[in-house]
């Protein structure tokens, strides 16, 4: 394969609103760019309600690399809440125990995955916790299973190893 012929090798632009919706722990997640278009990197966007935080968790394999695109996010990890508001840049080392919460009455956000040991499997666990919609809106809040978010999350190498920020 070459520059000229290989289908990941090309560029590309992913249109505003483009990609794949899916509620997705009461919040929507469309997928933007998977690692099997172009293998190292895994590119979310995230749209969340106030409150709106994951549990604690760590990932195996990859970094996550978070841009604020409108709100604001806390990202809480080793004893330190930093927060970042549009523009702003958050990376999260691979390994490192971390969750965030959404700060502002609604944020949107993407996040960037890369692997350092093969290839990121997180827009993977999205696609498997989410459920596919049409149209690029919130879902309403509901139950989410806990036990069963752990154990999809641990299929692609991240462990969860405490609640969601808020919860008791």
């Amino acid at each position: 394969m070459s520059l000229l012929t290989d289908p990941v090798r090309r560029p590309e632009v992913i249109a505003p609103g483009a990609g794949r919706h899916l509620h997705f722990l009461d919040h929507l997640a469309t997928l933007k760019v998977r690692p099997a278009e172009v293998g190292a990197l895994s590119v979310v966007e995230f749209t969340a309600p106030r409150g709106f935080g994951p549990p604690l968790h760590r990932h195996e394999h990859e970094d996550e690399l978070f841009v604020v695109l409108e709100g604001e996010l806390a990202f809480t990890s080793g004893g330190h809440r930093l927060a970042a508001g549009v523009g702003g840049i958050a990376h999260l080392p691979c390994g490192l125990a971390h969750t965030f919460e959404v700060i502002s009455d609604q944020a949107r956000f993407v996040c960037v995955t890369g692997s350092t040991t093969g290839t990121p499997r997180f827009d993977r666990m999205v696609e498997e916790l989410g459920e596919p919609v049409d149209a690029p809106v919130l879902p309403t809040p509901g139950y989410v299973d806990a036990t069963r978010v752990a154990d999809v999350c641990r299929r692609y190498g991240i462990e969860v190893v405490g609640p969601p920020p808020g919860a008791a």
